[in-house]
């Protein structure tokens, strides 16, 4: 079966758009047709006698929304469902999940294994908040030809006696390389390491890393599942097991997410493939364009057939999602004339909105890498970012035409 088919229903046998609509809240007395918002702090008990049960553990129950709250139990319900995962935490931010999802597995004197090729803020974490607490990392760099030739070698040496983690983004972000997670998840399995994947750009909708043996998937909420820059949120998904950890310390450390965001995450779910399959429709056509352009070096997108890891792509990825990378030939000059000379296109810090925006990470989201450590990434000064949003895709082609004549 093509990815293309595969894994759309949960195995009560939903699609995936039926299981964002119809899976939710009970109605309550009101009989409300879309589920109401619960804004309140804490919780009621009927008796010292039950309150002491629901925290104890004993029955089961909302005692204060740092620790649950319908709004948040119908959001990572509905996620659970369309990750295949049996078990998951929201968070309060996309950074909030990357960072919890680290922290609550490894102590002082663990080894994580990560992808050189990440967000610019989990590259702080790592590199930053984790040797202050005594905890170890090593990077694989996966650009080049030495690790395509061999890829499952150069995640074997950066292997230690201590890992007890590994870590990736696939497509990364921004220079949207791949990873073959069937690959890492036997890895991760056959040395019983943790593999934890970030998903945010694919989407439960174009991928699910739990099918190729990751114990936790963590998203960014704030981009293509809120999908109209409205709300920040994150969540954690995965087994029970690896799950467990992460609420513990979540409810203790605190980065809850609030009912009102949970909300809306929850009813943005609703369109989410409709969305991303707009999305991909989008992008498609702006790779298209760019190819034929004097002004640019390369364009990179996952199911690109120039893309080098379009096979692995093709293998998980159900379509190549909504990012798109290229090489501006006049460098910085070019990029900045670029970003300048666009006119609907937005500017700003974020992604996986309906509105489609362009990024120069060099000056802004990676800007705290060196030059050497952004050249390794692939991130050159005339490096720009697209994210393909759901206006008309003869429109956004035409702000970007008007920008490369401009600059």
């Amino acid at each position: 079966m093509s990815m293309q088919n595969q894994d759309k229903r949960n195995s009560g046998g939903q699609g995936f758009n039926t299981s964002a609509i119809r899976n939710r809240m009970p109605s309550a007395d009101m009989h409300e047709h879309s589920s109401p918002i619960y804004m309140t702090s804490s919780f009621t008990f009927e008796s010292a006698e039950e309150a002491r049960d629901l925290f104890s553990g004993e029955s089961q129950g909302n005692i204060y929304s740092r620790y649950s709250n319908p709004n948040t139990d119908e959001f990572i319900n509905k996620m659970m469902v369309l990750e295949h995962c049996e078990d998951g935490v929201p968070l309060a931010s996309g950074m909030s999940a990357m960072f919890v999802s680290i922290l609550a597995h490894l102590n002082s004197g663990d080894h994580l294994v990560a992808s050189r090729s990440i967000f610019g803020s989990t590259h702080q974490i790592i590199t930053q908040i984790l040797p202050r607490w005594g905890i170890e990392y090593s990077y694989v760099d996966i650009g080049g030809d030495e690790y395509r030739q061999n890829p499952r070698r150069a995640w074997e040496e950066a292997l230690r006696p201590n890992t007890k983690m590994l870590f990736c983004e696939t497509p990364s972000n921004p220079g949207l390389d791949i990873i073959d997670l069937e690959m890492l998840g036997k890895l991760c399995r056959n040395r019983g390491i943790l593999f934890n994947v970030d998903n945010c750009f694919a989407t439960p909708y174009f991928q699910n890393p739990r099918d190729f043996g990751a114990d936790i998937v963590g998203h960014s909420a704030t981009k293509f599942i809120d999908g109209q820059g409205r709300s920040l949120g994150g969540v954690l998904l995965g087994s029970s097991e690896a799950i467990e950890p992460i609420r513990f310390f979540a409810r203790h450390s605190g980065p809850a997410l609030s009912p009102f965001n949970a909300w809306i995450l929850s009813k943005s779910l609703e369109t989410l493939g409709l969305r991303m399959e707009r999305h991909a429709d989008n992008a498609e056509k702006i790779v298209e364009f760019l190819k034929g352009r004097r002004e640019i070096s390369w364009v990179k997108y996952p199911h690109d057939p120039d893309h080098p890891g379009y096979s692995t792509a093709k293998k998980q990825m159900r379509r190549g999602g909504a990012m798109v990378s290229f090489e501006l030939k006049d460098g910085l000059k070019a990029g900045i004339s670029f970003l300048n000379s666009l006119e609907m296109i937005s500017l700003t810090a974020n992604l996986g909105d309906s509105r489609s925006i362009a990024t120069h990470p060099a000056s802004t989201t990676h800007s705290k890498l060196s030059p050497g450590e952004r050249a390794t990434v692939g991130i050159s000064d005339g490096f720009v970012r697209i994210s393909a949003g759901l206006e008309d895709a003869e429109d956004i082609i035409q702000d970007i035409q008007q920008a490369l004549e401009r600059s």
